[in-house]
């Protein structure tokens, strides 16, 4: 055993040894047990203590001055936080990149015991001077963190809990971070939801105050939430260009190519110019992303200095307003940040955004499509639709299977529809939420739960399914602590909101899917046995569609669902048939659409389609298993991750799969990519 793994060890027992209950081997969270590698590695020891650091006033004001804004929207954010986590024994402080704490707030109990005491204005927090702590774990991890007890590296913060969040910039960078700390025993379990959703905000904020000259839009594939913080942010200058957008914002448009310079069209199926004007004119409208994606959007404020397009003819939903767009010009005065995300109290809906080509015509927009109809030529795929039906009609929870891209929510809306449920379908990615904002999103918040929220709170994603069908799809990907959030509410159908005390009965059809063997998972403890055994009430399994018997009929059907006009030959058809397609119907509808972009004609031919495949890999040989399939898949996307220059959402884009979809291969295969976008 090598020197830091028996230091390591000991660390452990001597932690264990204190009365902190430990795993089985003996050892801390990954995330704990990585910090005290770090620790160990800046030499830190145990018997010396934590280094005594702390500025001057005099540099406290200096480094005040250097944050600007930024201090200020985290003061207000501050003062929310106080009365949310009202009670004794708690601290909440501000610090800058570096881990020095500009500002405190905190109950007089706490401030003043042993433990309080350490926690000083000016003190740095980072891990090489202070160990493992919330504050400084979170700077270096550059996530959310929690640190209990003895998690910590020195012994002498053992009886604290504190929970943080850094503050990002709008290119991404680190500027600041957010702590919540108290005793170990008086700690509260929505303090971490209500710290992370405080620190979104403060990005939100600064994303526009940062780029107030420019256009910045908020986009959510659920209309109301497009005024609370889990909404993405992407800003564009004059010329329709990417400037920079929010983490949300990254992974809401997951498998697209984000990086700044891109031209608005290459994100959006419609001219920035149409969009601007729509934006402008309505208080919401619909994009479609360049994968097909709907998405809600907002305008939070646009560029200055700049002539405005007049809305076609074809779209001014009301004649007598349309003397009032037809000659806006900017200057166009920026809206106040805060009104500007919250939502507003009209509820007016537009098209779907619409391919620019057809835009450029003068044509009109496409109605919004209609849910489209499961593909059933399959025997295997009829028996999974007969199966939801009868579940659902029984109410029983179903577990549906099938690799990514095989159509699981299409099946989970097939089941919604065949219930008979009046309620909504509300289909939630739990690899697209961001972990800090997951409980939120789900459980709703309380009205007041951060600076410039509604003042009604929001409902949360099941709320939103009162009466319907919730659907929980990779939800492999749902942390462990709303893994057991989610068990309490299977068993009693109650719901309370972040920051509230009122819980809310809740009727809901729930369906699950997962792209995985969730047994595995129980097996590496990272999904809970008894919440699978609710989910798994009714298991249906789809075909990748390499296995399909109906592969013919689904490459037409695709074709068809893109260009109503186009066709393709029986050659095309066999050569497609001969692919892994580890993607399955994302992946398909990917390639038809690169094919048809680049064919002489609107019949496609063989020459098409060698042209666009990623990768020419023939399929596996029938009746192999399900995990020599995934290993396939995986050798596949390891190919294409190498091709794309080791950039994940190139080859997400090239393989028509989610982001999540090429970490979760990656991981598989102990992969690191160079840069995710």
């Amino acid at each position: 055993m090598s020197p830091g793994n028996e230091r390591l060890l000991a660390h452990a027992r001597a932690v264990r040894a204190r009365g902190a209950a430990m795993p089985p081997d003996g050892l801390p969270p990954a995330d704990i047990l990585d910090s005290w590698v770090r620790c160990m590695d800046a030499g830190l020891d145990l018997g010396v203590g934590p280094r005594n650091d702390v500025a001057s006033a005099a540099e406290v004001a200096r480094r005040r001055d250097s944050v600007g804004v930024l201090r200020r929207l985290a003061l207000a954010e501050l003062e929310t936080l106080f009365h949310q986590i009202a009670g004794s024994n708690f601290l909440l402080a501000f610090a800058d990149r570096e881990g020095v704490i500009l500002d405190l707030y905190a109950d007089n109990r706490f401030a003043t015991s042993s433990s309080g005491e350490r926690i000083l204005l000016g003190s740095r927090w980072s891990e090489d001077v202070a160990g493992t702590n919330g504050l400084g774990t979170a700077l270096a991890t550059g996530r959310s963190v929690a640190v209990n007890g003895l998690e910590h590296f020195f012994f002498k913060f053992g009886d604290i809990s504190c929970t943080a969040s850094p503050i990002r910039g709008p290119r991404g960078d680190i500027v600041g971070v957010l702590d919540a700390s108290s005793y170990y025993e008086s700690r509260q379990r929505h303090t971490q939801a209500l710290v992370q959703m405080a620190a979104t905000h403060i990005e939100n904020l600064l994303f526009g105050h940062e780029l107030r000259g420019d256009t910045v839009i908020a986009i959510h594939p659920r209309a109301e939430f497009l005024g609370t913080v889990s909404a993405g942010l992407l800003a564009f200058d004059v010329d329709g260009r990417l400037l920079a957008l929010t983490a949300r914002a990254q992974a809401l448009l997951a498998g697209l190519d984000t990086t700044p310079g891109r031209a608005f069209e290459q994100i959006f199926h419609e001219p920035f110019e149409l969009a601007l004007a729509r934006l402008l004119a309505e208080p919401e409208v619909r994009l479609r992303d360049a994968m097909g994606s709907t998405l809600h959007a907002r305008g939070v404020h646009f560029a200055r200095a700049r002539p405005m397009p007049a809305l076609p003819a074809w779209h001014v939903t009301d004649a007598a307003a349309a003397p009032a767009h037809a000659g806006l010009h900017a200057p166009v005065p920026a809206r106040d940040l805060a009104a500007a995300f919250a939502p507003s109290s009209a509820s007016a809906r537009t098209p779907h955004g619409h391919a620019g080509a057809a835009a450029r015509r003068g044509a009109p927009p496409p109605p919004a499509p209609a849910d489209a109809p499961m593909l059933a030529g399959d025997p295997a795929v009829r028996e999974a639709v007969a199966l939801v039906e009868s579940a659902a009609r029984l109410r029983a929870p179903v577990l549906i299977c099938g690799e990514t891209g095989t159509g699981k929510e299409l099946l989970a809306r097939h089941a919604h529809a065949a219930s008979g449920r009046r309620g909504a379908f509300v289909a939630v990615n739990c690899g697209a939420l961001p972990a800090e904002l997951f409980e939120a999103e789900l459980f709703g918040y309380a009205g007041g739960a951060f600076t410039g929220s509604r003042r009604e709170g929001s409902p949360g994603l099941i709320a939103s399914a009162d009466g319907g069908t919730l659907l929980l799809d990779e939800v492999r990907e749902l942390p462990l602590q709303l893994q057991a959030a989610l068990l309490r509410f299977l068993d009693d159908r109650l719901v309370r909101p972040v920051g509230g005390t009122q819980t809310r009965r809740v009727d809901v059809q729930l369906l699950a899917a997962t792209n995985a063997d969730l047994a595995d998972d129980v097996a590496a403890q990272r999904f809970r046995a008894d919440l699978l055994y609710r989910l798994d009430t009714v298991r249906a399994a789809l075909p990748p569609l390499r296995e399909r018997r109906d592969f013919a009929a689904a490459v037409r059907h695709v074709l068809r669902e893109i260009d109503a006009s186009a066709s393709i030959d029986d050659d095309s058809v066999a050569r497609l048939s001969r692919h892994a397609w580890p993607g399955n119907f994302r992946e398909l509808r990917a390639v038809l659409t690169r094919a048809l972009l680049g064919a002489r004609s609107s019949r496609l031919a063989l020459d098409d389609v060698e042209r666009v495949l990623p990768a020419a890999v023939a399929g596996p040989a029938p009746g192999a298993h399900g995990s020599q399939l995934q290993r396939h898949a995986t050798e596949v996307v390891l190919r294409e991750f190498e091709h794309s220059g080791r950039c994940v959402a190139r080859t997400a884009r090239a393989l028509g799969i989610s982001r999540t979809t090429v970490y979760r291969h990656l991981r598989e295969a102990g992969r690191t990519p160079a840069r995710p976008g």
